[in-house]
C-alpha cells in the first residue's frame, strides 16, 4: 500500500468513526456511514482531434441513522469535524419526521466480516493527459484503417480511475478497500451504397496492463462496423436465436432484477415465489464468487457491511437463492444474502463449443449481436426488443440484418435455452458465453 493511500484511508476511517461517535452521543438506536473518495482521468478523441479531457476528484460522506424504526439520511462533502456533526444531526432530524417501519435497521452484527480480505483490486496507473489522448487516438486510427468503408468515427475514449471506500456502523465494524478501473474504447462508422452503420469495441480491466492494445480494440471496432454494412430486413418468422456473449450477459442480467428483494416484496417480479423452482435446463448452473482476486465485481462485504460469500444462485437449473438486503430480507421473512449494492462475479456453466460450433448448432436462424430499447416487463416477463445481427443458414453467416424485433417471455426463454457457448466476454460481472434459444418470434417485413 502506498503512503498516500494509507494516509487517505486513515483519514476516511477517522471521519467514519467521528460520525458514528456523534450518532452515539445523540442517543440514536443505530447508524451506518459510508464515505468514498475517487479520482481519475477521462479523454476522448474524434477523427484525430481531442474532444474532451476531464479530471475528477470528488467524494462524499453519507450517513443513515435509525431511531424507533424511523430512518434518516444526510450527506456532506466536507469532512471537517463540525460538518460531520452537523450532517449527523441533520439525519437525526430527518428521521424524527419519517414514518416508522419495523423492518428498518442495520444488518445483523453476526453477518459482519470477522477478518479483512485482500482481493487485489487496486492497481492505479500513472498516466498524463497527452499519453491518454495518444491511446484513444491510436484506437481510432486502427479502426479507420480496418476497412476502406470505415470513413468516420464516433471517437476513441480512455478512462483511468481509482477509488477508496470506507464503511462503518454502530455494531463496531469498519471496513475499507481501494479499487481501480481502466478502460479503452473506439466507436467507428462505416458507409456503403445501402447506408451507414456504427459499431464499437472496448476493453476494461483492474490493471492497465491487462487492457487490449489500442490497435486491437480499434481494429475490432472497425471489423464489427464493416460486417454490418449491407444489412437487410427479413420476413417475420419463428426461428432459433443465438445471442452473442455480450447480449447473453444482458439476458442473464434480467434474472438479477427478478430475484432481487425489492422486486419481490413489491410484487413486481415474474419470479415471485420461485425459490426452489426449476427455471433453466438442468445443465445450467450460476455460481457467485465474490472473492476472486482482481475480479471486476469482487468485494469482501456489501454496502451494508455484510460479509460476502460463495453462493449457488442456480443449481441444475433450479433457483437456489434470492438476492436480499437487510430490509428486503426482513420484509420477506428470509435470511439476508449480502446483496446490498449488486451481485459478485457470476459464472454461468457452459455446455457448448466456440462460436463456430454454436453457429453450426443454430443451423438456420438469427444470430443477435445488438439489442435496442427497454421492452422488458419485469412483472410479467414479457420480452420485446429491437435487434440487429446476422442471418445464418446451415451454420454459416449469410448477411447482416437490421430493423427487426425479437419477442418472447423470459420464463420461456430461460427454460428453452439449448446451449451456452465457451467464448466468454470478460468485461462484465457475469461470465457467460453465447446463448442458443430453441425458438423466438422475429418480426421483420
Amino acid at each position: 500500500m502506498s503512503e498516500r493511500l494509507a494516509q487517505q484511508r486513515e483519514e476516511l476511517e477517522q471521519a467514519v468513526s467521528r460520525a458514528l461517535d456523534v450518532a452515539g452521543q445523540l442517543g440514536l438506536d443505530s447508524a451506518e456511514v459510508a464515505v468514498q473518495k475517487q479520482q481519475g482521468l477521462s479523454v476522448s478523441t474524434r477523427m484525430g482531434e481531442v474532444e474532451t479531457v476531464e479530471f475528477n476528484k470528488d467524494g462524499a460522506l453519507g450517513i443513515c441513522v435509525y431511531r424507533d424504526g424511523r430512518k434518516g439520511n444526510a450527506s456532506t462533502s466536507d469532512l471537517s469535524a463540525d460538518a460531520i456533526a452537523a450532517t449527523v444531526k441533520a439525519a437525526a432530524t430527518i428521521a424524527s419526521q419519517t414514518t416508522a417501519d419495523e423492518h428498518n435497521g442495520l444488518a445483523e452484527a453476526a453477518l459482519m466480516p470477522t477478518s479483512a480480505l485482500e482481493l487485489d483490486l487496486y492497481h492505479p496507473h500513472d498516466i498524463d493527459p497527452q499519453q491518454a489522448v495518444a491511446l484513444a487516438a491510436r484506437a481510432e486510427r486502427a479502426g479507420l484503417a480496418a476497412d476502406p468503408r470505415i470513413n468516420n468515427s464516433d471517437g476513441g475514449n480512455f478512462n483511468s480511475h481509482e477509488s477508496l471506500k470506507v464503511y462503518g456502523n454502530t455494531h463496531g465494524f469498519i471496513g475499507s478497500y481501494a479499487s481501480s478501473r481502466h478502460s479503452l474504447s473506439a466507436v467507428m462508422i462505416g458507409e456503403d451504397a445501402n447506408g451507414m452503420e456504427r459499431d464499437y469495441d472496448y476493453g476494461v480491466a483492474r490493471r492497465f496492463e491487462d487492457l487490449p492494445s489500442p490497435e486491437a480494440i480499434g481494429h475490432q471496432a472497425g471489423l464489427e462496423t464493416a460486417s454490418r454494412l449491407g444489412a437487410r430486413k427479413i420476413d417475420t418468422c419463428n426461428v432459433p436465436v443465438l445471442f452473442n456473449a455480450a447480449q447473453s450477459v444482458g439476458l442473464i442480467g434480467h434474472l438479477i432484477s427478478a430475484i432481487s428483494g425489492a422486486s419481490l416484496y413489491r410484487n413486481a417480479s415474474f419470479l415471485k415465489d420461485s425459490l426452489g423452482t426449476q427455471l433453466f435446463p438442468q445443465w445450467l448452473n450460476i455460481e457467485e464468487r465474490p472473492h476472486l482476486r482482481g475480479g471486476l465485481a469482487s468485494s469482501a462485504f456489501d454496502s451494508e457491511g455484510v460479509a460476502t460469500r460463495d453462493r449457488d444462485i442456480i443449481r441444475a437449473g433450479t433457483l437456489e437463492s434470492y438476492l436480499l438486503t437487510a430490509y428486503s430480507a426482513r420484509r420477506l421473512g428470509m435470511a439476508n444474502t449480502g446483496h446490498a449494492g449488486g451481485i459478485y462475479n457470476w459464472n454461468v456453466s457452459r455446455n457448448g463449443g466456440d462460436l463456430a460450433a454454436m453457429l453450426k448448432q443454430l443451423g438456420t436462424g438469427l444470430y443477435v449481436t445488438e439489442l435496442m430499447g427497454q421492452g422488458v416487463n419485469g412483472v410479467t416477463g414479457d420480452y420485446s426488443r429491437g435487434a440487429a445481427g446476422f442471418w445464418v443458414e446451415n451454420g454459416e453467416i449469410q448477411f447482416p440484418v437490421h430493423e427487426i424485433t425479437i419477442a418472447g417471455n423470459l420464463k420461456t426463454m430461460y427454460r428453452d435455452m439449448v446451449a451456452m457457448g465457451s467464448d466468454l466476454d470478460p468485461r462484465h460481472s457475469i461470465a457467460a458465453g453465447p446463448i442458443l434459444l430453441e425458438s423466438m418470434k422475429v418480426a421483420g417485413n
